[in-house]
């Protein structure tokens, strides 16, 4: 059985949750930190976007309007609002069993802790395989709208997403599960032709995407769905979790991440 480190971070800006991530797998890289599941919450929300969205996708003036944050991910994918939700974050060597052989193989094998934990949550979820074609095609702006491979879905709802990128470090995957709220928030924070084409984009993704409460009509604790999350990874993957923090060398490479590119416009305001 595989050891990995558990970490509980309190809720962070996007610039320090994106930045702790990649400071965890720049420390695994050197030796100095195993292999970590890191599951997380944002404050103030934020908008994050996918490595090579165009940030004119952002309506600045209504994101800041609603007192929000932007960040851009070192994942693909497109716009994600976080917050009421959890979101966990997987770093690892790409030699480590359970991220080894690839994009497909290593998301499949993680989707399959996603899906253990979801039932875990009493969650009545399935897992939908798309063609990748149809994935690059899409040019939505709202990421839980687009179809993803090994989506994790409830009634033909996506539930989870993920995004996963590989790097000469290692291995970084991410993603979200909303526990409550509105999920049409995020379409006040993106720019639409017209009034008109914002309320569509709000209808599309409220039917083709949900939450942990619109589904069992409870609200449910995210300690509570942290705990099934770690479930579902050592069920499924076989891995044995020691609960840990974040060295002081990996908090003090996350600020500096934080300032040379999370929070750099350079970083974020790409087009």
């Amino acid at each position: 059985m595989t050891t990995w480190r558990l970490i509980h971070t309190p809720p962070s800006t996007g610039a320090w949750n994106m930045a702790a991530d990649q400071a965890i797998l720049e420390h695994i890289h050197r030796g100095e930190s195993i292999a970590t599941l890191r599951l997380y919450s944002w404050n103030p929300p934020c908008l994050s976007l996918g490595h090579a969205q165009s940030f004119k996708d952002v309506d600045v003036e209504r994101l800041h309007a609603q007192g929000w944050d932007v960040v851009r991910r070192v994942t693909g994918g497109r716009a994600i609002l976080h917050t009421d939700e959890l979101t966990y974050s997987v770093t690892g060597s790409a030699d480590e069993p359970v991220l080894s052989g690839g994009v497909l193989e290593s998301y499949n094998r993680l989707a399959q802790a996603l899906l253990h934990a979801a039932r875990e949550l009493s969650l009545p979820v399935e897992m939908k395989e798309h063609e990748e074609g149809r994935i690059q095609q899409n040019l939505n702006p709202v990421c839980f709208e687009a179809p993803s491979i090994y989506e994790i879905t409830v009634n033909n709802k996506k539930l989870i997403g993920s995004a996963q990128a590989r790097k000469k470090e290692g291995v970084l995957q991410h993603g979200s599960l909303p526990l409550t709220g509105d999920l049409t928030r995020i379409c006040d924070a993106l720019i639409f032709e017209n009034e008109s084409a914002r309320r569509s984009a709000k209808e599309r993704l409220l039917a083709r995407a949900t939450t942990v409460e619109s589904v069992l009509g409870v609200r449910v604790a995210w300690e509570q769905t942290a705990q099934a999350f770690v479930r579902g990874f050592e069920a499924e993957l076989g891995i044995q979790f020691e609960r840990g923090k974040m060295s002081a060398s990996e908090i003090q490479r996350t600020e500096e991440l934080v300032k040379e590119k999370y929070a750099h416009p350079s970083w974020t305001e790409r087009t």
